[in-house]
């Protein structure tokens, strides 16, 4: 090669490492311009407009949850953020989802009893006046009265939740409330505080279902002040009485949100609580999301905060109970008590659901009357046919919870309740319904109608079995996987039964004359070596101690006994001795095993040892 053409050759290798380091350049510089302004548009919110501020201004507290957060730890939520964003928007189409400003806290009136959610005490010369109006509503309507409807409360969600960032694209949502003969002012309070402490954007409409209430002042005077509030609510009226189920029912059909949100007439809504909800349904529509129900006394009307830590529930009765969130559920959201709880079973008043999954996953079973099991109806369909049902702790939401209720039901609530629940047991729970019919024998004879449509919408939706429930969302459940027998435990001495006396958990067990009728005399022997009625097992802990009713832990130890079919006694594992009946004490104690009358118990029933069938 000679000098020049060297000389060419290397101008050329300079002029292109000059361009590449002009690319390089401009590369670094776009980037560092679009870092900047990712920073400043999460981090700069000194005057109230950069994106994900509250829009407060002045560099105000405003909504905390909605506050951002700088170095590294706010361009991670950032990110988090964005991809959030994604993923909500394939979850949901983009036309359904809106942009919203988060409300404002509500401001303390001062010299107004029950702000901030303080409890209001009543006068000693207003007591009888507080008496007489406390029957109408089964609360204390004369407190209810004297709190203002825009009463301020305290923030009580967890540090954690004040601190998350959500999407800033949400879909909205029609809040349905059924009321029948409710207080004015527990009504009202409930409507301003959706309106005072939801984003404006989000609530497409508050519709109010009537179900044939008597009340003046729930007609034209409701509908002249709904009328004029800031937000449009809608007032239906079912005209005969409905009942709950179907009065939700009425009122779904006229939703324009995308989101249903089901509220008792007698709430308080906190701060922060609905983008929560959004929030989870937008990144999974097929989940149905319900609030933290924190207590509104019904003597005082204080705001009490529910724990975060319990989950929802049922016993053999098919009642509904809320128990300890256990230790697999704790871990499997990573410790993080702010992240959305998967429950087995809901309250049912107050959940949020996609409107078009409330149909698609079967509404509710209009064969059942009025009120009560609709909410273990829903909650087993959701999880055996495909969703989800989670309590969202960033959500609080208070509720007046009364100890008995004010209404009558037509037909007896005795009636009403057995057939609900038996529609339940009948469709979703399979052979485990036994429980339900062994509590409740006169269950047996209720008429509960057609079940034809129901059964073929669960063979069409190829919903899973209660077994699978049981072992993958419930295995806490106190009814059983696997058991031997479920029916009388009999003493063969005195034909007398075992029988929990409607004892509580740290009570001693009872005997009593068999009277075939279930209820405290049911027990089941399972495969867990636990002799268990409802949630409490026999446990004893002494050799000669009394023998007692004792919460299942599902450990063994104390709750650990062999049924021998032959000889037919029940020894305890831990101290090798037998349950015995002894005359002198009514109450069955541990004693040496003799093999004697009065150690030796029958199980035997129509019910099939399950547990060896299983096998």
């Amino acid at each position: 090669m000679t000098r020049p053409e060297e000389k060419s050759k290397v101008v050329e290798m300079l002029r292109c490492r000059r361009q590449t380091c002009k690319i390089i350049i401009a590369t670094s510089l776009i980037w560092c311009v679009l870092d900047i302004l990712l920073l400043m548009s999460y981090s700069d919110c000194s005057n109230g407009v950069g994106f994900g501020c509250s829009g407060n201004g002045g560099g105000g507290s405003g909504n905390s949850h909605n506050a951002a957060v700088g170095g590294k730890k706010g361009a991670l939520q950032a990110l988090r953020q964005i991809r959030g964003q994604e993923e909500v928007e394939e979850a949901y189409p983009r036309q359904k989802l809106k942009t919203y400003t988060p409300a404002k806290s509500v401001k303390k009136t001062k010299g107004m009893p029950g702000e901030m959610g303080k409890p209001v005490n009543i006068p000693k010369e207003m007591e009888e006046e507080k008496k007489r109006k406390f029957k109408i509503n089964q609360f204390n309507l004369l407190a209810s009265e004297m709190i203002s409807l825009n009463r301020s409360l305290q923030d009580v969600r967890l540090s954690t939740c004040k601190s998350k960032v959500y999407a800033s694209l949400l879909p909205t949502t029609s809040v349905v409330i059924v009321f029948h003969n409710e207080a004015w002012t527990t009504l009202l309070r409930t409507i301003h505080s959706i309106i005072n402490r939801s984003p404006r954007e989000l609530v497409e409409e508050i519709i109010l279902v009537d179900d044939a209430s008597e009340h003046d002042h729930l007609g034209q005077d409701l509908e002249d002040y709904v009328r004029k509030l800031p937000l449009p609510v809608k007032v239906l009226r079912t005209g005969t009485r409905s009942g709950l189920i179907r009065a939700r029912l009425l009122g779904a059909k006229h939703v324009k949100g995308s989101v249903i949100t089901f509220l008792d007439a007698h709430c308080e809504c906190t701060e922060g609580w609905l983008e929560p909800l959004l929030s989870e349904i937008a990144k999974n529509r097929k989940a149905v999301v319900c609030p933290v129900i924190d207590v509104i006394s019904d003597e005082s009307f204080e705001y009490i905060t529910a724990s975060d830590m319990t989950w929802g529930g049922f016993n053999w009765k098919l009642n509904f109970r809320w128990y300890r969130v256990p230790q697999r559920e704790m871990d499997r959201r990573g410790g993080d008590r702010s992240h959305p709880l998967h429950t087995p079973a809901m309250a049912g008043g107050l959940f949020s659901i996609d409107r078009d999954y409330f149909y698609e996953i079967g509404s509710y079973d209009e064969g059942m009357d009025i009120w009560g099991g609709e909410n273990l109806e829903m909650s087993f369909r959701i999880w055996q046919c495909g969703g989800i049902l989670e309590i969202i702790p960033c959500s609080h939401v208070g509720h007046v919870f009364r100890d008995k209720s004010p209404y009558t039901f037509p037909g007896g609530v005795a009636k009403i309740v057995n057939k609900n629940a038996a529609r339940v047991a009948e469709v979703w729970m399979d052979e485990w319904r036994d429980f339900y019919y062994s509590m409740n024998p006169g269950a047996r004879n209720v008429e509960i109608g057609d079940l034809s449509e129901r059964r073929k919408f669960r063979e069409d939706m190829k919903c899973k079995s209660f077994r699978w429930y049981l072992e993958n969302v419930y295995p806490e459940s106190q009814m059983p996987l696997d058991y031997f027998f479920l029916g009388e435990i009999r003493n063969d001495a005195t034909h007398n039964c075992l029988d929990t006396m409607g004892r509580k958990s740290g009570e001693e067990l009872g005997l009593s004359y068999c009277h075939g009728m279930g209820g405290n005399q049911v027990f089941a022997y399972t495969k867990r070596q636990q002799v268990m009625s409802d949630d409490n097992c026999l446990d004893a802990s002494q050799p000669d101690g009394p023998v007692k009713l004792v919460r299942c832990h599902g450990m063994g130890g104390n709750q650990a006994w062999v049924y021998n079919k032959l000889d037919r006694t029940l020894r305890h594992i831990n101290t090798a001795r037998c349950l015995t009946n002894l005359r002198e004490n009514g109450n069955p104690r541990l004693a040496p095993c003799t093999g004697e009358e009065n150690q030796q118990w029958s199980m035997a029933d129509k019910f099939k040892w399950q547990a060896d069938k299983a096998e």
